[in-house]
């Protein structure tokens, strides 16, 4: 059995039929879905594996099948979008720049929550140079969707809080518009430094315009239930220790150690790699 993460995309990816990008975002864009996160051991994507024929494709860019993702958060110095999502304000949002360090593409993106647990998000294309500070397009870009969204100002000043990296695979489903992530090799950091999660652990969502696609069906039979679980809450969590995070409290214990303290690793000049 499989015990790194890693190497269970891998193998899940490689036994499914490709799909280039175009047929991706003809297929599957899903700005606005419903989401469900599941946090497993890498031994269960292989589990899954035989279930997923016929279902699923998996995306391909330039022979690839695993991408290298980067996503710094911006948030006020207060933490007052970690603060609303613990809350669990209505009108929560993230903000965020993704870089997609294979191809060197990056994007600005809002992730707005909505009703019945349903994502909206909004991004526009971004100099992936300057994914650590927002120029003035983000920042009007971040004013509009704002007011248009929730009829709120942004907040006055926002700066870098968090960086997250890791390996993700795309699975999409063949009839239907939905589409699976799998997320490996976490790594959350903060000015250089920080903390990586359990290389053994991979984080399956599922993206479909209702609840209960066939990754969850899979998933169900086998007595996976989705997990209360936020990338750049958990990054806080681990990075600002002060910050109480109890709604990640499982997410913490499944993908860090006890203590939520991680894999400590320091790596000077190389942020958001």
């Amino acid at each position: 059995m499989t015990a790194d993460g890693a190497s269970a995309l891998a193998g899940l990816t490689e036994a499914l039929p490709p799909m280039g990008l175009p047929q991706v975002l003809e297929r599957a864009e899903l700005q606005t879905r419903v989401d469900r996160k599941y946090l497993v051991p890498a031994a269960v994507c292989e589990a899954i594996l035989p279930r997923l024929g016929g279902e699923y494709a998996a995306l391909e860019i330039g022979g690839r099948r695993r991408f290298r993702y980067s996503s710094t958060y911006f948030d006020t110095p207060d933490l007052l979008t970690f603060r609303q999502h613990r809350q669990g304000r209505r009108h929560r949002f993230k903000i965020r720049t993704r870089a997609y360090l294979d191809s060197g593409e990056c994007a600005f993106e809002l992730k707005l929550a909505g009703v019945r647990n349903v994502t909206d998000k909004r991004r526009m294309p971004y100099e992936v140079t300057r994914r650590e500070e927002l120029d003035g397009a983000a920042r009007a870009f971040l004013e509009e969707v704002l007011l248009d969204a929730y009829r709120v100002n942004a907040p006055d000043t926002v700066v870098p809080s968090a960086t997250t990296g890791y390996l993700r695979s795309t699975l999409v489903q063949l009839s239907g518009p939905g589409r699976v992530t799998l997320d490996a090799g976490l790594t959350c950091t903060r000015d250089g430094a920080g903390k990586a999660a359990d290389p053994g652990m991979v984080l399956i969502e599922s993206k479909s315009e209702r609840a209960d696609a066939p990754v969850d069906r899979i998933l169900r039979e086998l007595g996976v239930r989705p997990a209360k679980m936020s990338k750049y809450c958990v990054a806080v969590a681990v990075l600002y220790p002060e910050m109480h995070a109890n709604p990640w409290h499982a997410a913490m214990r499944a993908c860090f150690d006890r203590d939520g303290g991680g894999l400590p690793f320091s790596r000077p000049g190389t942020r958001g790699r």
